[in-house]
């Protein structure tokens, strides 16, 4: 059971598609109900080329009126009615579809369908609905939507016709309702890459591998922070052609967290900040708070850099930073604006640090111990000590018959082997639980092959201990069932190493994992072929010496030495061969 990890850690931040009215292709955006803003983290087009269009301009209440969006292919909107003299205000009325294929009406400001969204991502150039007009309308009514053409191309609020009551004064624009559009903080490139030379001297530095210097390697994952009276300056290289991310976490555990993001877009980085609620997608927030924005793209390596205060009071998801929190640093994947779910575990820092406190050189893991150990202990239990067990009972039972404690030789180095793999494989499987606390709903086949794995594991054991005697006649039946149940841990072992390196808990390098593990089924099949073969070839050997009648008894003994000596031969070689299969794996394990 590799590593039953759930999202560890916080699978943290960038777990990412994002919450939005482009971001959910079935239109399910309440959350953007009030404001009509998608949360992309983008600065909204200010040039409408989408019209709002009605079938008449007056009602009265109960009156049904088509309404109609047109324009240019789009993807996503969001259409509401509202007061035209108190436009911030909740939609007023109700829609009714025309064609629920293209649309759906939502629940808005507790009303039931005051609002209608997209139900696919498909593209569209028009949409019809009917809306209701209330009992208690107030005389004026305005049209607003919100139209997403692709990700970081949207339009918000774009203003509809007014449609009064027979009997109100005309309307007039109310002044001020207009805000101007705000200035997004200045952006600049960045001329020369970060430097560590002020690592613990200077700067706060989180680094993976420690002590690397992200202006000679390209694989230096680097994040700085400096502190300047009430600010902090913060710096951020790392190889990427997506994105690169860190955030700042009360636990170990993605939720709550103030994250930062610097994003690739085209030729430029997108400097954004962010935050978690619960294990949602990360939701982009204002860059207002951001100032001295920067970066630099060159050789796939990505840099970015900003200040921001260390506290920043009212300001919603913001944490001061002269607090002690968990690190995460995560990259991954972009395109258009669009982050998707970071390419490998995130790098987590070991313990909770104050970025304004005293300069530090640190590091981090990809891998929790727990989870560390937990790999550990099962590579230990089902590529060597199970191994050599299987081996042994099936080839040496005549090489060691001598008697050891009441027991042939081979029974007792079997049955200390596999007891071995039993107590490894139960320690080994409560660790993901007391790491998670409780069971992992997003670990895939894993955790349900490492359950079986368990139970047989302990069952085996069981059953040895209720063995028949040598020639009662349930032994072959024992022998059968012990023998199928050990072959089918084995194999649902091998398959659960295999999708538990592939975790995020434990995330071993790629490609050589496989093929390091295909290598080893390789070398215990290989072994147990020759051991096979070798054992009938030697059992024909005697049988030929019958059959001549020349069978005599330096004869046998010679073939028997000879085949005695083959096997502990073999067996030494495969034990080395097993034990480097082991190391390589461990060390793999350990460097994470």
């Amino acid at each position: 059971m590799m590593a039953v990890p759930g999202f560890t850690v916080g699978a943290f931040i960038l777990l990412l598609h994002l919450s939005s009215v482009a971001n959910y292709p079935n239109g399910k955006v309440t959350k953007s109900c009030h404001g009509m803003v998608p949360e992309h983290g983008h600065t909204p087009r200010t040039d409408p080329i989408h019209n709002i269009s009605v079938s008449q301009m007056t009602f009265t209440s109960g009156d049904q009126i088509k309404v109609t969006l047109s324009g240019p292919e789009f993807k996503g909107f969001l259409l509401e009615a509202r007061d035209a003299e108190a436009l911030t205000g909740p939609p007023i009325g109700s829609f009714t579809l025309i064609d629920s294929q293209m649309s759906q009406v939502l629940t808005c400001e507790d009303t039931q369908g005051s609002a209608v969204s997209h139900t696919n991502p498909h593209k569209k150039t028009e949409l019809k609905v009917y809306w209701n007009a209330p009992n208690s309308a107030p005389n004026h009514i305005q049209f607003l939507v919100t139209v997403v053409e692709k990700y970081k191309t949207y339009w918000v609020k774009i203003p509809g016709p007014v449609i009064s009551q027979p009997n109100a004064l005309p309307f007039t624009t109310p002044e001020g309702t207009v805000a101007p559009l705000s200035t997004l903080p200045p952006v600049s490139h960045l001329t020369k890459s970060f430097s560590a030379s002020d690592c613990g001297n200077k700067k706060f530095c989180v680094r993976s591998p420690l002590n690397c210097d992200p202006e000679k390697e390209r694989a230096c994952v680097f994040l700085s922070f400096t502190r300047d009276d009430q600010s902090v300056m913060v710096e951020m290289s790392g190889p990427s052609k997506g994105y690169l991310s860190f955030a700042f976490s009360h636990d170990r555990w993605m939720g709550d967290d103030d994250a930062y993001v610097c994003i690739h877009e085209g030729q430029t980085v997108n400097i954004q900040p962010s935050h978690l609620t619960g294990r949602s997608h990360p939701v982009m927030d204002s860059r207002d708070t951001l100032e001295d924005m920067a970066w630099r793209l060159e050789d796939g390596v990505m840099q970015c850099s900003f200040r921001r205060n260390i506290t920043l009071p009212g300001v919603k998801n913001r944490f001061d930073l002269n607090t002690s929190y968990y690190i995460f640093l995560a990259d991954g994947a972009a395109n258009d604006g669009r982050i998707y779910k970071h390419s490998q575990q995130p790098l987590i820092t070991y313990e909770k640090h104050d970025v304004t406190d005293y300069p530090k050189n640190i590091g981090g893991s990809r891998s929790l111990l727990l989870l560390k150990a937990h790999g550990a202990l099962m590579f230990v239990a089902w590529m060597t000590t199970v191994s050599i067990g299987v081996i042994i009972a099936r080839f040496f039972k005549p090489v060691w018959s001598k008697v050891l404690f009441g027991e042939s030789a081979w029974f007792q180095v079997h049955r200390m082997l596999m007891f071995t793999t039993s107590v490894l494989t139960c320690l080994a499987f409560i660790l993901p639980f007391i790491y998670r606390g409780g069971w992992s709903w997003h670990a895939g086949y894993h955790p349900y092959l490492g359950c079986v794995v368990m139970i047989l594991a302990v069952l085996q054991p069981l059953l040895a201990a209720f063995r028949p005697p040598l020639h009662n006649q349930r032994r072959q039946m024992f022998n059968w069932t012990h023998w199928g149940m050990g072959t089918a841990a084995r194999i649902i072992a091998v398959a659960a190493m295999f999708l538990g390196m592939d975790l995020p808990g434990l995330t071993l390098p790629s490609p050589w994992k496989t093929y390091a593990m295909t290598g080893f089924v390789a070398w215990h099949v290989g072994t147990e072929i020759i051991l096979e073969i070798h054992a009938y070839r030697l059992s024909r050997k005697v049988e030929i010496l019958d059959d001549a009648r020349i069978q005599i008894f330096q004869s046998f003994t010679g073939a028997e030495a000879e085949g005695h000596a083959f096997k502990k031969a073999v067996l030494a070689i495969y034990v080395c061969g097993n034990v480097t299969f082991l190391i390589i794996f461990l060390s793999a394990i350990n460097d994470l």
